[in-house]
């Protein structure tokens, strides 16, 4: 008798434990919930993306792996941005996109609106940016002021010379044009480099400090877009129209 009232004890509390399993459904001012977390199986299977850095490695890709586009459904190109650009499929019938590549462009970390000492601006204002005649004269112009009161050294990019003064003091007469006309690298290195104004601003500081400060807002955002798109374009029309034919670009 005890281990049949255990038995059915037992029996009630699985019951119990099936009941609080149960999903529930309902709808509160039309929109329909559930009591739990649901987990979909039924996921159609979409390819991890490949990570590159150079535009030419999608064009390689697309030239080469178009067998590996989906089945019946055109690719398109998404210009993100200057510095990242992927490749995904059009809609399914789930109207979801499947991205095959993506490609992050390797750019400048020169830090604009940053105060940089003497040498170190000297170093990055040649390692990331396109030489040009304003870029020329802020080197002059930055190799050769000196510190207040106390000893220095003048840079002109190649040498180094001890000096003394007193007060800021520029050594060459120099007079360089606000806003400058400057070429970092910014996007892409397959295209040409989007040149824009800056202002150059020199600290009133007891070393000499040097800042570049953005001066159009981000406009030459635009010019690298059409630049990237443009590359894409010429590229795919390269292609057979077996492939061109199912690739959109869009930037």
């Amino acid at each position: 008798m005890m281990m049949e009232g255990l038995r059915e004890a037992l029996e009630h509390v699985e019951e119990l434990a099936r009941e609080n399993e149960k999903t529930e459904v309902i709808e509160i001012c039309g929109r329909t919930y559930a009591n739990k977390s649901l987990k979909r199986y039924d996921v159609p299977e979409r390819a991890e993306a490949i990570e590159t850095h150079s535009l030419s490695s999608m064009v390689d890709y697309i030239g080469s792996c178009s067998q590996e586009f989906p089945k019946g459904r055109d690719m398109i190109i998404h210009i993100m941005g200057p510095k990242r650009v992927r490749l995904m499929s059009s809609l399914d019938a789930e109207r979801n996109r499947e991205c095959l590549i993506e490609v992050g462009a390797v750019t400048s970390e020169f830090q604009f609106g940053h105060w940089y000492d003497q040498e170190r601006f000297m170093i990055e204002i040649q390692a990331n940016f396109q030489p040009s005649a304003d870029l020329e004269l802020i080197m002059k112009v930055a190799g050769n002021v000196e510190r207040k009161n106390k000893q220095s050294y003048s840079d002109d990019g190649v040498s180094q010379v001890a000096t003394m003064t007193v007060g800021v003091a520029a050594k060459a007469d120099v007079i360089v044009p606000n806003p400058v006309t400057l070429i970092p690298y910014r996007t892409f290195q397959e295209v040409a480099q989007p040149a824009s104004k800056f202002v150059f601003r020199i600290g009133d500081k007891d070393e000499p400090a040097f800042m570049i400060v953005e001066a159009e807002n981000g406009i030459w955002k635009n010019e690298a877009v059409a630049n990237i798109k443009k590359y894409f374009a010429d590229a795919i029309m390269e292609m057979p129209e077996a492939i061109s034919s199912r690739i959109t670009i869009i930037g």
